[in-house]
């Protein structure tokens, strides 16, 4: 039986914290969605000028990057919980600027000010770490203008399932229907999609070296034995070898929303 487990948000704000250096040269999926989000954004809105855009787990700027890419943006607002990350952010900004950033650090379930008159609030690979998301929705609903858009990406129940079968732990994801239904109550749907991806690695060490390099390990504090560890790869390459080495399942999930006219 999977333990989903409370989120430790001191502990995921560690972990990211730890990989930000790492996290853009090792997150393939991540930024194949941060592309596949952008794209979704411009199918969207084809003008791809916003006023006042809130970007909601900015991290290493993946999806930044490939917003100002194909977007102009005049005010840029960005949220992390690593406040680390606002470096990385004006390194992005040094290569593609906007006329206005605001960096606001902190978890945004528990952010007191957020910036209101919204056009685009985007999230890339992040919702999964939320408490509350159907709060969250109501809250972004809230700071959007009518019409406004919301995207953002996720994961499904797939994610992860071969390291979540050994560990007997993960996060508790949504399904791509379950989404729709939480978004409907304050949006309307205008796209969604999910694909999955098998990703290969040449062992089960490799695969465990990605998984600390993109943070995405931050559930437990529970340390490494040299048991649990050999037990791990032994079981690992017993259930999901391949002809390169092993697999892990990513399953991306993407949702665009337009806020509900009054």
């Amino acid at each position: 039986m999977l333990q989903q487990i409370k989120i430790d948000k001191e502990l995921v704000r560690q972990r990211f914290c730890r990989t930000l250096g790492s996290y853009a040269g090792n997150a393939v999926v991540q930024k194949m969605m941060a592309e596949e989000l952008a794209d979704m954004v411009c199918r969207e809105e084809p003008a791809c000028i916003f006023d006042r855009v809130l970007e909601v787990g900015s991290g290493s700027g993946l999806l930044m990057a490939e917003l100002l890419t194909r977007c102009r943006v005049r005010s840029y607002y960005a949220n992390d919980l690593v406040e680390e990350s606002r470096q990385c952010l004006k390194d992005v900004l040094d290569r593609l600027p906007v006329e206005e950033f605001h960096f606001i650090a902190g978890d945004v379930e528990c952010c007191e000010v957020l910036p209101s008159g919204l056009d685009l609030v985007v999230s890339n690979a992040t919702v999964q770490w939320l408490d509350d998301l159907d709060e969250f929705l109501r809250t972004m609903s809230a700071h959007l203008r009518p019409g406004g858009i919301l995207a953002f990406s996720t994961f499904g129940t797939s994610n992860m399932q071969e390291i979540a079968s050994i560990e007997d732990v993960g996060l508790s994801y949504n399904t791509l229907g379950e989404l729709e239904i939480i978004a409907g109550r304050y949006f309307d749907i205008t796209a969604s999609r999910e694909n999955e991806q098998r990703i290969e690695f040449s062992s089960p060490e490799a695969l465990l070296h990605h998984i600390r390099q993109t943070g995405v390990n931050g559930l437990q504090r529970r340390s490494w034995t040299k048991s649990r560890y050999r037990h791990f790869l032994s079981e690992y390459s017993r259930l999901f070898s391949c002809e390169n080495g092993v697999y892990l399942t990513y399953h991306p999930l993407y949702c665009c929303l337009k806020k509900k006219l009054l």
